[in-house]
């Protein structure tokens, strides 16, 4: 595994991680299980107010190769078969969608000991292509991405951004949005006990002048335990409790007020994954 720069969409994941990863205002459930083979095969269903969705997905492994096949409930199927250390450093990924004979695109990932490349390319006469790339150390990366679409001869994004990682804490500082918006985050580490965190994410917007704030915080409460929170500039603060009640399965409450909405300024939402 190389030690250096990390990709660039992974610049400030690890405050956005705490922030928003696992908060879930649906009614989810998943089951997972797999066999010594190699095959894995994972059910979902999730409710969203009144309508339902799911898929069925499996997986699997075989030597460097992995072919992942999802199967919705509109009966679309989507496969990616990807392919890991073809070259050293190197991931190659295919992925396409019946019945869109257009969804077809490749992914290429390259790590370097100083620099770090991915690269997305559609798979149609007029392809949307787009390339990121990270230049530095495991603890500091410089990183710009950028997309064009063929089609209409017109780029589609460009960002840039800094990194700097520790094992007690990261900050980030990001150019997103073709440059209209400055986000900055940070995320430290106080106790590797019980893994208390705090994070905060501050974003502006370089042409209104409008600033946004969100703090959160994680810690154990025991070993099988997490509890979070997060609050808003705006008034909305937000809970997560997660439970390992059996290893690997987990039980996850979240729950979200936001005073701006008068109607139904409280959301709540459970996720109940198991894996046999």
């Amino acid at each position: 595994m190389s030690k250096g720069p990390v990709p660039f969409v992974n610049i400030g994941k690890r405050a956005k991680d705490l922030l928003y990863k696992d908060y879930n205002f649906d009614q989810k459930f998943s089951l997972s299980t797999s066999s010594s083979s190699g095959l894995n095969l994972t059910a979902t269903g999730v409710r969203i107010n009144e309508d339902f969705i799911g898929d069925i997905r499996t997986q699997h492994k075989s030597g460097r190769t992995t072919v992942d096949v999802i199967i919705d409930s509109d009966s679309k199927v989507s496969t990616t078969v990807t392919v890991d250390e073809a070259l050293t450093g190197l991931k190659t990924s295919f992925s396409f969608k019946v019945p869109d004979h257009k969804s077809g695109k490749l992914d290429l990932q390259y790590a370097h000991n100083r620099f770090a490349l991915n690269s997305t390319i559609g798979l149609t006469s007029a392809p949307l292509v787009e390339l990121a790339a990270t230049v530095g150390t495991s603890e500091l990366s410089f990183g710009a991405e950028v997309g064009f679409d063929s089609t209409s001869a017109s780029v589609t994004k460009y960002n840039s951004g800094i990194g700097y990682n520790k094992s007690d804490f990261s900050a980030s500082l990001l150019l997103a949005d073709k440059g209209e918006t400055l986000k900055a985050s940070y995320i430290h580490l106080f106790n590797p006990t019980n893994g208390a965190t705090v994070a905060a994410e501050v974003t502006h917007k370089l042409k209104t002048k409008e600033n946004y704030f969100t703090i959160g915080s994680s810690h154990a409460i025991d070993s099988s335990t997490l509890l979070k929170t997060r609050f808003s500039n705006s008034g909305k603060v937000g809970l997560l409790c997660q439970h390992e009640w059996r290893p690997k399965s987990l039980v996850t409450l979240s729950a979200e007020y936001d005073p701006k909405v008068v109607r139904s300024p409280s959301r709540f939402g459970v996720a109940i994954s198991v894996k046999p």
